[in-house]
């Protein structure tokens, strides 16, 4: 069946957002990612809108995004800090729970993409497995090892939410 772009977006994109912001600790790379991502769905929408499940096309082209966008930032960064004057930047953070951003930027790039995959975007196991191209077996192992990670670092306040 063929979606309608525009019902497409408005379900998918708030879902999509937070998992990417999770993914990469970022609100305002998230939204662009994303937003860059649907962009991309939109110029191919026929193709697009024929796959089994358009959202996990949408959020892999999000998060290629945003790692492709980390990238150019460091190498910004690293040019930056020869012109400018370390004490005059900004960089805001989220101002959300602390202890559980604090956690979560602890673990790896891969572990956090797991955890927003199953927690913010709500997908199961074989849908995540599809998203980054692995196996089950691989996602189910990485998510337990995650959610004790993060079980052990949080504490009993977090412990009930996140098995």
């Amino acid at each position: 069946m063929r979606l309608d772009f525009t019902s497409f977006y408005q379900s998918e994109a708030p879902r999509l957002v937070r998992t990417v912001s999770l993914v990469t600790g970022e609100p305002v790379l998230a939204e662009d990612s994303v937003a860059e991502a649907f962009a991309r769905a939109w110029s191919r929408w026929p193709e697009v809108s024929s796959h089994q499940q358009p959202a996990a096309w949408v959020m892999r082209v999000a998060l290629n995004e945003a790692r492709s966008r980390f990238r150019r930032r460091a190498v910004e960064r690293r040019k930056a800090a020869m012109i400018a004057r370390p004490e005059a930047t900004y960089d805001p953070q989220p101002q959300v729970d602390r202890q559980l951003w604090d956690a979560l930027r602890k673990l790896s790039r891969n572990d956090r993409t797991l955890i927003a995959l199953r927690y913010v975007a709500d997908l199961s196991q074989a849908e995540i497995a599809d998203v980054l191209g692995l196996r089950p077996g691989t996602v189910a192992a990485g998510l337990s090892r995650v959610r004790h990670k993060l079980g052990a670092a949080l504490g009993p306040t977090y412990q009930e939410e996140l098995t």
